[in-house]
């Protein structure tokens, strides 16, 4: 029955956007942003589109509703741009729960108004599609639709395809700034109960000049990288400095959870061709991306880049069948035994679980893969992010038994198959010259 209404959609739609008459507005219904969230109730799982895809019109029109609204459940991974219903004075209606958070989120979340769940991005989707969280509405932005009446989440596929497919109600920015985008995330403009058109801008990164520190970092995981390698890597001065010391490698290819601006100098010459991959060769596979203007014309309909659902790209399952992979992650602090701290700062969430684990895992399992977590020896202030101990309080996203490779700018330690001890003699001689005296000491205190 489902099957024969799309159909019949879809020829409604062909017929009313090849003739002159008026659109059938009970079949795709245009309105404006503050109509369209009128379909937002007390007490609704609203779910926002990820990254750079955020709908800002919808979002702030949401946000405008507060005074009306009770107890609305806010989920997302983390979004760009503002966030409105983290404001002062909207905890009556609003309550954020954010599968990773970022700086929009992370004020509220430290105060206790809205809150962090850890959750592997391989699973995010099937909190969705298996109802543990139903969601009413899904806030999106997209492509146009083409001639056929299909439109693309663009930027964004990652956990959003999940959530708008199990949405009773979807709500769309149709937006001609949404690059269009080949992999999963097509959707049927009938399948979107409202559209507002709005044409703003997309979030943009802005970029920093990389520190020395990071230079020296991406020296050091350059040099671990083979000819041949699928990398997968985040965000940050960490990744865009290894990028920069690949351009005589050959051959390598991208699948990861995410890409920004760093790749685009190694596509253009070729260093970046996907030919020895074994899923998807060829292609470079994500689920989100986010950068410049640049990045998102490169992607606009590009049949070299894929962008699928989390639950595949970060499935260790898939993963691991590519040869060479190499995951490039990043910590906030480490112990001496491995323990990887990479959400929270103690008991202060900053981030989240995310995909590392996805690709720490999946890097191991792969043939002549290197699983990496890549640190700064130091913080700003000049402690060491090599610790006896993490803080009380912190969480283990990567646990000692998954780490291989960890990388400072005084180079690389091997952990793999080693022991406590030995672990912690690695460990050691990549941390900052002035602490290593003291993490000595805390060896032979507490350990031996």
């Amino acid at each position: 029955m489902k099957y024969n209404i799309k159909i019949a959609h879809y020829l409604l739609y062909l017929v009313n956007t090849n003739s002159e008459t008026k659109k059938i507005n009970t079949i795709i219904m245009t309105t404006t942003a503050e109509e369209a969230v009128k379909r937002i109730k007390s007490n609704d799982n609203v779910f926002i589109h990820s990254a750079a895809a955020a709908p800002s019109l919808l979002v702030n029109a949401m946000s405008n509703r507060h005074s009306e609204l009770e107890n609305v459940s806010i989920y997302q991974i983390h979004t760009e741009g503002d966030a409105p219903y983290c404001n002062e004075g909207m905890e009556k209606a609003f309550k954020v729960k954010a599968m990773f958070v970022g700086s929009n989120t992370r004020k509220s979340i430290r105060e206790g108004s809205n809150s962090y769940i850890p959750i592997f991005l391989s699973e995010a989707p099937k909190l969705f599609r298996r109802k543990i969280i139903p969601i009413d509405v899904a806030l999106i932005t997209v492509s146009p639709p083409d001639k056929h009446g299909y439109c693309s989440l663009g930027t964004s596929v990652d956990i959003s395809l999940a959530a708008v497919e199990s949405a009773k109600v979807v709500i769309a920015q149709i937006n001609e700034n949404m690059p269009r985008t080949h992999g999963d995330g097509i959707i049927h403009i009938s399948d979107i109960a409202l559209q507002v058109e709005g044409h703003t801008d997309l979030y943009e990164l802005s970029y920093s000049k990389l520190s020395d520190e990071n230079k020296a970092i991406g020296m050091n995981i350059a040099e671990l990288i083979d000819d041949g390698s699928t990398l997968q890597m985040g965000i940050g001065a960490i990744p865009d400095a290894v990028l920069t010391y690949l351009g005589n490698h050959k051959n390598l290819g991208i699948h990861s959870e995410m890409f920004s601006d760093g790749i685009l100098p190694l596509v253009k010459s070729g260093v970046i061709n996907g030919e020895n991959k074994k899923k998807h060769p060829g292609k470079i596979v994500s689920s989100f991306v986010l950068g410049s203007r640049k990045l998102y014309d490169f992607i606009d309909d590009n049949p070299a880049i894929h962008m699928l659902d989390s639950d595949y790209v970060n499935s260790p399952n898939v993963i691991q069948k590519n040869p060479k992979v190499v995951a490039i992650n990043s910590a906030i602090e480490i112990d001496i035994t491995g323990q990887v701290c990479a959400d929270s700062i103690g008991s202060k969430i900053y981030s989240g679980v995310g995909g590392q684990m996805d690709f720490i895992r999946g890097a191991s399992l792969s043939e002549g893969g290197k699983p990496i977590i890549a640190l700064s020896s130091v913080t700003k202030s000049g402690e060491s992010k090599i610790v006896p101990f993490l803080k009380q309080g912190a969480g283990v996203v990567t646990t000692r038994a998954h780490v291989h490779y960890v990388v400072t700018e005084y180079g690389v330690a091997y952990l793999y198959g080693k022991t406590i001890e030995e672990r912690i003699d690695e460990l050691i001689k990549i941390a900052h010259p002035k602490h290593q005296d003291w993490l000595k000491v805390s060896k032979k205190m507490m350990y031996c």
